[in-house]
């Protein structure tokens, strides 16, 4: 018996403060129980490198290198990515790609390098593999990107899953972005981060690692060119980085290091390399295009855990509409459900819940419901007995099925790494859209199992199909919220096809985007926390995920009127625009915080309606090209030293810089500007750039800059849309795209594309598609001309 676990466990039960009191503590044993007995223990072990070259077998876009003691497939493919697995590993099976592989690039050869070596070369890059097994990726030109050291595995002698680590070299310039979403980004410093998807059991701040959402997807941003490496293991791991420094050492460069050690799984890595944008739709066309939300999707949601009844939620709604504030989406948590069970209705404090939906949706407005993936252990509840008639419930290694705890008390789990349990539980939501649920949100899916010490999830030795081939939870841990996502955005598909269907996910892993977004979780209130959402939506973004927000005013505390609105203001500017908050914490209503606060929300709302066309544009951009809505400062200059290190500004699109106040008390701050014109979009102001700027931002508003030569697609007064246009520079054009969205539904609009220019004294806007240049059939509002 472990003391300290003895210790922890007496302290969970004197306390009286867990929330499951002492079922977490047996969890805890049950679950240290079923992974001594289940678990393969690791005993003696060998280390493996691969040796020296002996050959080479060519293939389509690469070939097998073959080494003493091991062998590298490697192919580029059409769209530019490149490709190696070790010992042979292919790019099949996956959870993180979308459909088929892309085609290998027929123009890509494999011929012999210096020194004993082979290389690969294609358009985009040149791969060359050292006799010893080192990988480096360069581009056309021969600079440096990346260089992978030869790789070492620890193989147990009595078999099983080997561990491997992985070392690397990049520029010294270099940036590093990226790996899920991280509090303490988007620019990820020095240190080490785990990769493995956790709840953190409380208000988490930018000191806390890892978080719901863990990636091996990396960003590297450097003056040659940007690269994405993916590493396709879902088992746990960290990732350990140290940026690089010029000039460092007898006058000599220290080139930046990233050390991955993973726990099992293949070792096998897509890298990607080019500008930003190119970098972004690869990766979308190898792991799927982002789901398209639906125009209400894009408005504002108010939500809380604590709405006890359909008068309260009609009470708030009644708030929204007497103050004439736009509200697109009200969200219920689990005090909604029957003693906490999902698919289920606390049929006193809602006993009208479809007419309730019926009766919001007339007005515009949609429920949107919380949907937890742990299912309560008693016959006679309807999901378990249903998943138990199919089988759908993890079990252990000696076959007992295995149970946790979570808010409806002891719980059973869907195993979504099996098909026919992923079509179980995506019939299941005919239930909530019979409730009249429009939307859905994935929470605890992790997954979390409450415990009163050791990891707050399932055994690691637990059982999981793994689409057939079979294994345990370390391996499906990673890939379980993806599961999830798969199987209600299948299931929705299915029951409603003429919608699309909207969800976001509070965990997920490489792929999560094709079914839908996700969230921050329960990010603490302060001004800490405040900056934390801001890196976790930009970090995500660069990871292929768009649509993602945060819970504005934090989840757990009281903000100041002056917190909550700073950060109602950045969520205006956010792909997920959404109040929420604890039972436990202060109310989020923008009334709740005095009349100087309403006013100035009013605003924030009103210019988030305004900006919908706009929104809606990036959101099929983004199903289209892979590009994120927020996107960092030096997106379309990543070779500008200055704004990689901007992290307190952000792109919305290409036409819109927003810089959030982020600290307490500020009237006026710095903003780090892109090349070119910028115009303050409530003053007019112009700034130059490159360069930092002061600008004002007073409580009224954060700075918002538009782009000269801008073209926006905008709401007007009447419900329609009209072109935004900003002044272009003499001598220069500008431009910008609008698809005009119906809203929902399948169709594929034709994207507008317009040109703007000085002609003489006037700014003239035309479009330019196949048929030719025509004037625009759209109102147009010309802006910055002083």
């Amino acid at each position: 018996m472990d003391g300290r676990d003895l210790v922890r466990s007496v302290r969970v039960v004197g306390s009286g403060k867990a929330a499951q009191g002492l079922r977490t503590v047996r969890a805890a044993w049950r679950r240290k129980r079923i992974d001594a007995a289940g678990l393969p223990p690791r005993g003696a072990e060998r280390a493996r490198v691969p040796g020296l070259v002996q050959g080479v077998e060519p293939g389509p876009g690469g070939g097998v290198i073959r080494f003493s003691r091991s062998e590298l497939r490697i192919t580029v493919a059409v769209n530019g990515a490149v490709f190696w697995g070790w010992d042979g590993a292919g790019p099949e099976p996956s959870y993180a790609l979308a459909g088929r592989c892309p085609e290998p690039d027929p123009r890509a050869v494999l011929e012999p390098d210096t020194d004993g070596g082979w290389r690969v070369v294609a358009e985009r890059v040149t791969v060359s593999v050292s006799r010893h097994g080192a990988v480096e990726v360069c581009t056309p030109g021969g600079v440096m990107l990346r260089r992978d050291l030869p790789p070492r595995w620890w193989e147990p002698v009595g078999g099983g899953a080997a561990r491997w680590v992985q070392r690397s070299e990049v520029a010294a310039d270099a940036r590093f972005f990226g790996l899920g979403g991280r509090a303490s980004g988007p620019r990820l410093r020095d240190g080490t981060y785990r990769l493995w998807n956790t709840d953190p059991g409380h208000a988490f701040g930018p000191a806390d690692d890892p978080l719901y959402i863990t990636m091996p997807v990396q960003l590297v941003v450097a003056d040659a060119a940007v690269h994405l490496v993916f590493h396709d293991t879902s088992w746990d791991g960290t990732v350990s980085l140290r940026e690089g420094e010029e000039g460092a050492g007898s006058g000599h460069d220290r080139t930046g290091r990233c050390e991955l050690r993973m726990d099992g799984g293949p070792l096998r890595c897509w890298v990607m390399a080019g500008t930003p944008a190119r970098v972004l739709h690869a990766w979308a066309s190898l792991t799927g295009a982002p789901a398209l939300p639906p125009a209400w999707a894009l408005g504002h949601h108010h939500a809380r855990w604590g709405f006890g009844s359909e008068e309260e939620v009609r009470r708030v709604v009644a708030g929204y509409q007497e103050r004439g504030l736009p509200l697109d989406a009200v969200h219920l948590d689990i005090d909604h459900f029957d003693a906490h069970q999902v698919f289920t209705v606390d049929h006193e404090r809602f006993p009208k819940l479809a007419t309730l939906a019926e009766e919001l949706r007339r007005d515009g407005i949609r429920l949107v419901s919380i949907v937890d993936p742990a299912v309560k252990a008693e016959q006679g509840n309807a999901v378990h007995d249903s998943g138990v008639a199919i089988d759908a419930f993890v079990r252990d290694a000696s076959g007992r099925t295995v149970e946790g705890v979570v808010w409806p008390g002891e719980t059973v789990f869907p195993d979504f790494t099996d098909a026919r349990v992923r079509a179980w539980w995506g019939g299941l939501y005919e239930e909530r859209l019979a409730q009249g649920f429009a939307g859905f949100w994935h929470d605890m899916n992790e997954p979390t199992s409450f415990s009163a010490f050791g990891e707050s999830t399932l055994p690691r030795s637990a059982r999981h199909a793994l689409e057939g081939r079979g294994g345990d939870h370390r391996e499906a841990h990673n890939v379980y919220a993806l599961g999830m996502a798969r199987a209600a955005y299948e299931g929705l598909r299915g029951l409603a096809p003429g919608e699309r269907p909207f969800l976001f996910s509070r965990s997920g892993w490489a792929g999560v985007q094709r079914y839908g977004g996700t969230w921050s979780g329960d990010v603490a209130t302060g001004w800490p926390g405040l900056r934390a959402s801001l890196s976790l939506v930009l970090g995500l973004g660069l990871c292929g995920v768009p649509y993602s927000g945060t819970d504005v005013g934090g989840f757990d505390g009281s903000p100041t009127p002056e917190l909550f609105l700073r950060w109602f203001q950045l969520g205006a500017y956010l792909p997920l625009f959404r109040t929420h908050a604890s039972m436990r914490a202060g109310r989020r209503e923008p009334w709740e915080f005095g009349a100087e606060v309403l006013e100035h929300a009013r605003v924030a709302l009103l210019e988030r309606r305004r900006l919908l066309p706009y929104f809606m544009t990036l959101a099929q951009l983004a199903r289209r090209t892979g590009a994120p809505y927020v996107r960092p400062v030096w997106w379309g200059a990543p070779e500008d030293r200055a704004l990689r290190d901007c992290e307190d500004a952000f792109l919305l699109g290409d036409s819109l810089l927003v810089a959030p106040v982020l600290d307490p008390g500020a009237d006026r701050r710095a903003v780090q500007l892109p090349r070119g014109r910028w115009y303050d979009t409530v003053t007019e102001k112009v700034y130059e750039g490159p360069g930092q700027v002061l600008v004002d931002a007073p409580l009224s508003r954060i700075p918002v800059l538009a782009r000269a030569g801008a073209v926006l697609p905008v709401r007007d007064e009447d419900g329609g849309t009209r072109l935004e246009v900003w002044a272009p520079v003499r001598g220069r054009t500008g431009g910008g795209l609008f698809v005009p969205d119906a809203g929902d539904g399948w169709d594929e609009p034709e994207i507008e594309r317009y040109v703007t220019r000085w002609e003489g004294r006037r700014v003239v806007i035309r479009r330019d598609d196949e048929s030719g240049v025509s004037k625009p059939s759209r109102p147009v509002r010309v802006r910055g001309l002083g």
